[in-house]
């Protein structure tokens, strides 16, 4: 009878020991089964916010250019989707690259904090996501026609009116005088001459200008220039260029995408071409590039989601 009850005692024990190995199993896999999928759910929404940080730095960028104001500007809007830099272990890195174009990378580390795994020791963990978005301006050289059109060459709603090829040049004035007339610039940046201007259509001259509403662009001295229509048909003819967009004083009023097909140099100097987007009233920034260094965005600002 006595050599029975020890038995039994180790029978118990063993019972106890495999049903606590059987609970922490089930609370390990219950575990992951529900803190895996609040950790993918955080990871899903970390990844919304890290994207619309990083569009919404380079966006700013573009407006102000201005890294630390951009900078601010994703932090910004990553705390407005609940991921706060220096809250609950957070940490959203922005780093801004204007060597191609402006690149603005923005990583986010938030701790995901477990709850059935907490109790194995697994309290949080680690979750990274990171989002990199492209923004681009128009610019110089083969980028950015030397050339400028009048603001009556749009619709008041500003749709252009000439969206088939047109031929424009009619005067030899500083600035435009009718719709279908056109000015050389240097884009405000001196007295204009044809070596100057020349230059820029083959891309071996670089301006770093920003045009901003108002300021006088036009050529500051009367002429033609026969050289450089040549030169725009050789070199920028079958291109699509952002180009300044004056009032009646040569006062830079925005920018559009014009189409290059040709130009005719001698006695009927005039380029040939047409509209391919609306003006857009917003300063034209010219910078960053010399010919063929960089891609560029023509006709439009971008902003992209590359990563």
């Amino acid at each position: 009878m006595t050599a029975v009850r020890p038995s039994r005692r180790l029978g118990e024990g063993q019972i106890l020991v495999v049903f606590v190995l059987a609970m922490v199993t089930i609370i390990g896999m219950v575990g992951l089964a529900l803190d895996g999928g609040a950790t993918y759910a955080q990871r899903r929404d970390q990844q919304t916010a890290a994207d619309l940080a990083a569009l919404a730095g380079a966006n700013d960028y573009l407006l102000s250019n201005n890294s630390t104001q951009a900078i601010d500007r994703a932090r910004t809007l990553a705390a407005a989707n609940d991921f706060t830099q220096g809250a609950s272990s957070t940490a959203v890195n922005v780093t801004i690259d204007t060597s191609n174009g402006v690149e603005v990378v923005v990583g986010i580390d938030s701790p995901h904090r477990n709850s059935f795994l907490g109790a194995l020791g697994m309290a949080t963990w680690p979750v990274t996501t990171t989002a990199t978005a492209l923004a681009g301006f128009p610019d110089t050289a083969f980028g950015a026609g030397p050339f400028i059109f009048p603001i009556s060459a749009f619709n008041d709603d500003g749709t252009p009116k000439y969206q088939t090829p047109t031929d424009f040049n009619e005067t030899n004035g500083d600035i435009p005088t009718s719709q279908t007339d056109i000015a050389w610039t240097n884009y405000g940046t001196g007295n204009l001459n044809t070596t100057d201007v020349d230059a820029i259509i083959k891309g071996e001259t670089t301006i770093n200008a920003t045009m901003t509403y108002g300021e006088y662009i036009g050529q500051q001295n009367s002429g033609n220039h026969n050289t450089l229509f040549q030169d725009v048909n050789d070199y920028l003819s079958g291109l699509d260029l952002p180009v300044a967009v004056v009032d009646a004083g040569g006062n830079f009023m925005g920018w559009a995408s014009f189409h290059v097909i040709s130009a005719t140099a001698g006695s009927d100097k005039h380029i040939n071409g047409y509209f391919l987007s609306s003006f857009t009233g917003d300063r034209l920034t010219i910078s960053t590039c010399a010919a063929g260094a960089c891609p560029r965005y023509l006709g439009t600002y971008v902003l992209k989601l590359i990563n």
